[in-house]
Order: structure tokens, then C-alpha cells, then sequence
């Protein structure tokens, strides 16, 4: 009888991960399995909805937060024991003693690891894990692929958790009930650090999954390259040219005017030639009532002709009456 239940149990996950696998008519190069992706991916987000969630807000609620932050502290610090372990394996040994040093001071100063006394010494804090270990050394990525329980990852960092369930102190810690009760505390501890973020997800993105997945590659792609942002595909914003000056308005006005009026091959420094007694024969013909010279130009220019603005100049138009003001 328990056979037949569990054939049957068999049957009918086979077939909730074909019905998933078909509702997908053309995944992504970098999801062939979104179907099933998205089977797991219901499954883990009821799990956290009604089991994992809860409790991390009521751990919320029953612990104080210099508490959390003490329980963040020491799995971090436990943490940097893998990081380090990893760094040094890619042969990144500046940050690998980094990370060992933060894991001394932490845990000889910080009272086992509970206070993060090595961010307050500037020790910086990496990221690092075995995936991106053997990222490094080559080994393709794979499909994306979400684990049941575990949540997004890929074929290679999927066998990552393999190496960093050994290389984690908490393994080998003595009686096994003791090891589990600490990644579970752990497990809500991190959850708990995330309600935040999930309420955002939740209220902010219109397919979760496609938002999730895109999210951890480019994250893992931003690992692996170091931090290079043009290996995620996004745009570098870190080397923009400066913004235009607009200071010196007047300068440029006198440098531009010369050069809109100066003939070819003429310095830019050239000014157009004026006779001295232009301004003044001018003046005196307007104050006499006598016509102006054939050769100067008029004080005005003609009614039916728009008034030439210099480059660099800005005028704005005249409204209801008012003379227009030059912008300084």
C-alpha cells in the first residue's frame, strides 16, 4: 500500500513539472527550463508565504534588534572563514588575509564574532563562494535553475553548494541537532534581514521570477568579473564627462561674436575693424537731424528685420511689453 502511495506521489510531481515545463513556449537562452524554474519557484515562494516568513516576523517581533544584529554579526563572521577560504583558492591572497583578519579581530574582539569590530578598523568585506570559484577557473555557468528550498541558482553554483556546505564551519560542529538548529537560525535570521526587500518585490515587480532570475545573474556575473560593470550588460555610469561650464557667459559672447564675424583664415582673436570717429559722426548726425553717412550702419535696425543674438548669448522673448533681459 505504501508503494502504490508513493508511486502515485511520484506520478503526480511528474506531472505538475511536465504541466510547468509546457507552459513556457519559448524560453530564454539562459532559462531552458524556465517551466520547471517556475514550478520550483511557486513551490518555494508557498513554502516562504506560509512557513518561512511567519516565523521570521515573529522572530522579529519576540527578539530586539541589538540582538539581530549580534546573530547577523556571528554567522557573518562565520561566514568569512569560506570567503577567505575561496579567495585564496583564486589566488586573491590580498583579500584572502583581509578576510582572515577580519575573522581574528571579529572574533578575539568582537566577543566571538557578535560585534563587527573589523568594518569599524576599515577591513573591508568580500563575497565569495565556490561557484564563483569555479567560475574563475572556467567552468560555464549552465542553465539558470531554481532549487527546491535553496531558491535561484545555476548547474554551477548549484555544485557550488556542495563545496561550501564543506567549507563552512558549521558542519562540523558536534551534535548534528546542534549544526541544524544553527542554519535554521541563520536561515530565519537572513529572512528576517529581508522582509523589507520582499514587501518591495512584492508591491514593485510585475513577474517575480523574471525579476528574481535577472537579478542573480547579473549579480553573479558582477562577481565573477570583480565588480566590472560592463560584464552584467548594464551601462557604466562611473566615467562620465564633466558638465558644461556656464560661468563665463560674457567670455564666450566676446569669443564667439569674432569669430561669426571674422573672415576667413583670421585669428579668433581678431576683432572687426571700426573707424574711431564712427560711434561719434553717428551720434552727431542724430543730434543735428542730418541723415547717417552711406557707410555706417544704422543706430536700429530696421523693423521688419529680427535683431542677430551673438553664439553664446540668450535672450528670451519679449513678453506683454517688456524689453527682453540678456541672462547672466
Amino acid at each position: 500500500m505504501k508503494t502504490t502511495r508513493r508511486r502515485v506521489a511520484a506520478l503526480a510531481l511528474a506531472s505538475t513539472t511536465l504541466a510547468g515545463c509546457a507552459t513556457v513556449q519559448n524560453p530564454t537562452k539562459e532559462d531552458p527550463l524556465e517551466g520547471f524554474n517556475r514550478t520550483i519557484f511557486t513551490f518555494n515562494d508557498k513554502v516562504d508565504q506560509y512557513a518561512v516568513k511567519p516565523v521570521a516576523k515573529g522572530y522579529v517581533f519576540v527578539t530586539p534588534q541589538p540582538v539581530r544584529d549580534s546573530v547577523t554579526n556571528f554567522f557573518s563572521n562565520i561566514g568569512d572563514v569560506y570567503i577567505a577560504a575561496n579567495n585564496l583558492l583564486q589566488l586573491k591572497i590580498a583579500d584572502g588575509v583581509s578576510d582572515i583578519m577580519r575573522i581574528v579581530i571579529n572574533t578575539v574582539f568582537g566577543v566571538g564574532g557578535l560585534f563587527d569590530v573589523a568594518t569599524i578598523a576599515k577591513l573591508p568585506k568580500h563575497d565569495n563562494d565556490f561557484g564563483l570559484t569555479l567560475g574563475h577557473y572556467g567552468v560555464p555557468s549552465g542553465p539558470y535553475l531554481v532549487l527546491p528550498l535553496f531558491g535561484p541558482s545555476t548547474v554551477r553554483d548549484g555544485v557550488g553548494m556542495v563545496g561550501n556546505y564543506f567549507i563552512n564551519p558549521l558542519t562540523y560542529v558536534k551534535p548534528d541537532s546542534v549544526s541544524w538548529a544553527l542554519y535554521g537560525l541563520n536561515l530565519i535570521n537572513v529572512r528576517a534581514n529581508l522582509l523589507g526587500a520582499s514587501d518591495v518585490l512584492e508591491g514593485a515587480a510585475l513577474d517575480k521570477y523574471s525579476f528574481v532570475r535577472n537579478a542573480y545573474l547579473q549579480r553573479r556575473r558582477y562577481l565573477l568579473s570583480d565588480g566590472s560593470a560592463a560584464a552584467t550588460g548594464l551601462p557604466d555610469y562611473g566615467n562620465e564627462a564633466p558638465p558644461p561650464k556656464y560661468e563665463d557667459v560674457d567670455g564666450g559672447a566676446a569669443a564667439a561674436a569674432p569669430a561669426a564675424g571674422a573672415a576667413p583664415g583670421a585669428g579668433v582673436a581678431a576683432k572687426p575693424a571700426a573707424p574711431a570717429s564712427a560711434p561719434q559722426a553717428a551720434s552727431g548726425a542724430t543730434a543735428g537731424g542730418a541723415e547717417p553717412a552711406s557707410g555706417a550702419q544704422p543706430a536700429t535696425p530696421p523693423a521688419d528685420v529680427p535683431p542677430t543674438v551673438p553664439g553664446g548669448q540668450i535672450v528670451p522673448p519679449a513678453h506683454f511689453g517688456y524689453p527682453s533681459l540678456k541672462l547672466r
